[in-house]
């Protein structure tokens, strides 16, 4: 081959060589064509392989196919000639290398593709390890916790029971202690049944606590105090019922379900300890603090309140006629309790004079009867006993609890007051301290200092400003949301509270009817010849004798009629 005048093996120019760049040197001097430096720069830009040069390793540049100093083949290029060669990646068992699929990538690629082996062999290539299955006892964890998903994790589940009453303590300190068990899918608490010991005072602080920590909401109340007879069985049983609705209805409550003073209550073993440690960490929270207090709001009285909403005032109206209507209905039921209780005393009473005559008769067919309907007395008085106690747990419970919750209510109206006074509030002290940066403004910049301190005053006070109107636009919207939830929960008690009283009238009416329907069949017994009470003997006796045989006990009882 020749290397002065022959085409390059590569496709490109002959040679990169110094020597080559030399002559080409002296022959354009030669001529005067081109000047040197302009020569070389077009060499390089017409040159695509050419790089920078470097000195010439023979070590590094000879191949490793001869020995050191055997000259190259005549046939073969020059090692001044010879085309760098591109650098080669290694084959790696983890390295996932997709074999070229295009023309242009065989093309471009033919040295790396030919210097890595496709085929999964021991040396060259090897595909990704295949992804075991899980094990039995990851499967079995992966079923014991099964996934929640979001709905069902922001809105948990409650079941809530409180029973168990018993009066603990000395004759001073005596009370009733309730336990209040629960079942919930919230992953908030430690775990999904638990069950603690509360009194009446727990539940009262709870209710404090949740107004407190979220102003405008309606809170469920607790029964009222009652300093006589709170220890009678009809009274707990009442407010054991009254305290089990309360803690439900906060419990579906999707707002105070997420409050931390009802996971207190709820779960907590300590609680007089933890409610201590709270009041520590937050002496500010008072009873009528809470929101306000966190954006340093005062919630003082301020004037007289004129609502401007129509929206509200016509609630506002609404609300004191309905409280008006329960209070005047609970009356009702205070009286058909009262009349149902009388109807039980009356029928005692009725029970203790048959039950003397009975004892003073000498004829045991007349005794017999009057015994029995001395019995049938005592399970009247029963049965109107029973239906009074339905009466106040089924239709008067829930009167009960809603003239609370207007209560709640009311007090939700009382919050969004003070947030209103304490918005106008902010407003007026702002316009103080603005006319106060007025004044500093009039006299000049000697009062620099005092100048700034005003205007870091009204940045604050305008900040006051923003955050309690923001709060008291909030709250209206909360509470209109929590308006139309008390609409909606009042039509479904009342209506479910209803249904349970006609229930449990029509019941007791056909169990009484039942048992003067059992009297008389005892009755006409006794007058076909058998006893009111027969003995078992005379009973089968009389079963085997004809039925047309008249006895003589009943001769003898017609002619004494």
């Amino acid at each position: 081959m020749d290397l002065d005048g022959g085409d390059s093996p590569w496709g490109d120019v002959p040679s990169q060589s110094t020597n080559n760049l030399a002559a080409s040197q002296s022959e354009t001097e030669g001529t005067g064509a081109f000047p040197p430096s302009l020569t070389l720069m077009c060499g390089l830009m017409l040159t695509p392989t050419l790089r920078s040069p470097r000195p010439i390793n023979t070590a590094r540049d000879t191949p490793f196919d001869r020995p050191l100093g055997d000259k190259p083949a005549e046939n073969s290029p020059t090692g001044l000639e010879q085309a760098p060669v591109p650098p080669q990646k290694e084959a790696f068992a983890s390295r996932n290398v997709r074999p070229a699929s295009t023309t242009s990538q065989t093309s471009s690629g033919a040295g790396m593709m030919d210097s890595v082996n496709l085929e999964e062999d021991g040396t060259g290539f090897r595909n990704p390890p295949p992804v075991q299955p899980p094990s039995d006892v990851e499967a079995s964890k992966r079923q014991q916790q099964p996934s929640v998903s979001v709905e069902k994790a922001a809105h948990p589940t409650f079941e809530i029971s409180v029973g168990d009453p018993h009066k603990v303590g000395d004759l001073t300190s005596s009370h009733i202690v309730y336990q209040v068990r629960t079942k919930t899918t919230s992953k908030a608490y430690r775990q999904p049944e638990f069950t603690v010991s509360r009194r009446y005072r727990d539940f009262l602080w709870l209710y404090n606590s949740l107004h407190s920590n979220n102003p405008g909401v309606v809170v469920p109340p607790p029964p009222e105090k009652q300093a006589v007879g709170r220890f009678d069985t009809n009274f707990v049983e009442s407010r054991r019922a009254a305290l089990e609705r309360m803690l439900n209805k906060i419990a579906a409550h999707p707002i105070l379900q997420h409050d931390g003073d009802l996971k207190i209550f709820l779960e907590s073993e300590a609680f007089n300890v933890d409610i201590k440690n709270k009041e520590n960490r937050e002496p500010d929270l008072g009873q009528s603090k809470g929101m306000f207090s966190s954006f340093g709001i005062s919630v003082g009285g301020g004037g007289k309140f004129i609502e401007h909403d129509d929206w509200f005032h016509d609630r506002k109206i609404y609300l004191d006629a309905l409280e008006n209507q329960l209070k005047s209905l609970m009356k009702a039921i205070d009286t058909v309790v009262a009349q149902r209780k009388g109807l039980s005393e009356a029928a005692g009473e009725f029970s203790t004079s048959i039950q003397s005559l009975a004892a003073v008769e000498l004829s045991p067919l007349l005794s017999g009867p009057l015994y029995g309907l001395s019995d049938l007395q005592l399970r009247i008085k029963e049965l109107y006993d029973r239906q009074a106690q339905q009466d106040v747990l089924t239709l008067g419970i829930t009167i009960d609890e809603y003239l609370r919750l207007i209560g709640s209510v009311k007090t939700a109206f009382s919050q969004r007051q003070k947030a209103y006074h304490s918005w106008h509030a902010a407003e007026s002290e702002l316009q103080k301290r603005k006319h106060s940066q007025e004044k500093l403004l009039r006299q000049g910049k000697s009062q620099q200092d005092r100048l700034n301190q005003a205007n870091a005053d009204v940045a604050d006070a305008e900040r006051r400003v923003h955050q309690a109107r923001l709060l008291f636009e909030d709250m209206g919207r909360l509470m209109r949301n929590e308006l139309q939830r008390f609409e909606k929960e009042k039509v479904e008690d009342f209506k479910s509270g209803v249904e349970t009283f006609l229930e449990s009238a029509v019941e007791a009416q056909k169990e009484l009817i039942e048992l003067w329907e059992t009297f008389l069949l005892q009755l006409d017994a006794g007058e076909d010849g058998n006893p009111f009470y027969p003995p078992a003997g005379e009973h089968n006796a009389s079963a085997e004798s004809a039925p047309g045989a008249p006895s003589e006990s009943t001769v003898s009882t017609a002619e004494a009629a």
